[in-house]
């Protein structure tokens, strides 16, 4: 049997790893396509010697991306931002980068193709994250009408940028503010998506899929979780919505002022927009169509927000001070 191979664009990236993992476990050969290869070589490690290679491609550069699909067998675009600096924009990389993929991927002869999008994509929306979400899902569309849409909910995972930034929040303010309080997330574990991306691939599935983990929580349910795993005597604060904005706009004109310096905000103007809306599965969750049964969030996630705590996973054999 001839071996296959996958080309992922983002393969390096928080999900990305994961689903090269996978396929490496399955028997793929696996070209991890991104910008800065020497900077991926660690994505060897997922397989045989020579199984899974880092290959140099950017999504602007039509050249390179022609050549990472060339003899495929199948594309995952798994890239993406989560917020934009100076140098990428979410309709650049998001969408334009997107249909840049599919309409060379089609034009390689490739013939399956992933996009993963996510949970709230929508060509109305008002955060352009949604919006470039919903236009690039769009355009693959347009090239490959039988493509499978992956829309996962926020990922939680060991290198996440989600727990991860409210823990260490959680080391630097004895009160933490609380964003958009009530608003339901369905957190899911990023190997559980990789999982369900190679599954879904070998059984042919098409169509759009969201994912979600097995419970729902609201942002204040989520900002007790982290307080908890992290052993902090912190006040949580309900935010007002208009103060939320405001803050934003702040961290906003910090990057701006700081050119760039400071980097990642804790939120952006469009970040708040998306969390203005439920972040929770609409429809069917997609893990049953392959029969996976999501882990549930608090046992993992416990796990590494331990290295918030004062004296680190080892907090609970401090004694407390008398």
């Amino acid at each position: 049997m001839t071996q296959q191979t996958v080309t992922i664009f983002g393969g390096s990236g928080f999900l990305g790893r994961y689903i090269a993992r996978r396929f490496a476990k399955d028997g793929w050969f696996v070209r991890v396509a991104v910008r800065r290869p020497n900077e991926a070589g660690f994505v060897r490690t997922y397989g045989r010697v020579g199984q899974v290679e880092p290959i140099q491609a950017n999504l602007r550069d039509e050249a390179s991306v022609a050549r990472a699909v060339i003899g495929a067998d199948l594309v995952i675009n798994a890239s993406g931002i989560l917020r934009e600096d100076k140098f990428q924009k979410y309709d650049g990389v998001i969408h334009l980068g997107s249909a840049l993929l599919a309409r060379l991927s089609k034009e390689a002869g490739v013939a399956k193709f992933v996009q993963i999008s996510a949970i709230g994509a929508d060509a109305d929306a008002q955060s352009q994250y949604a919006k470039s979400k919903a236009d690039g899902e769009a355009a693959v569309l347009a090239q490959y009408k039988d493509a499978l849409i992956v829309r996962p909910s926020v990922m939680f995972g060991v290198e996440d940028d989600f727990f991860n930034r409210f823990g260490a929040m959680m080391r630097l303010f004895a009160v933490m503010p609380v964003p958009f309080a009530k608003t339901k997330i369905q957190p899911v574990f990023v190997d559980d998506v990789a999982q369900f991306v190679q599954a879904a691939s070998a059984k042919g599935l098409k169509g759009v899929y969201e994912l979600g983990g097995p419970k729902a929580y609201s942002m204040m349910d989520l900002m007790r979780f982290v307080k908890g795993a992290t052993m902090r005597k912190r006040l949580l604060l309900p935010m007002p919505n208009f103060m939320t904005n405001i803050m934003a706009w702040g961290f906003q004109i910090l990057q701006t002022l700081t050119l760039g310096l400071v980097r990642n905000p804790f939120m952006t103007p469009d970040n708040a927009k998306m969390l203005a809306n439920y972040n929770v599965v609409t429809v069917k969750n997609g893990f049953d169509a392959v029969n996976i049964k999501p882990a549930a969030m608090e046992p993992i996630a416990e796990r590494y927000l331990a290295s918030f705590r004062a004296h680190g996973e080892f907090e609970t054999l401090v004694k407390p001070k008398i």
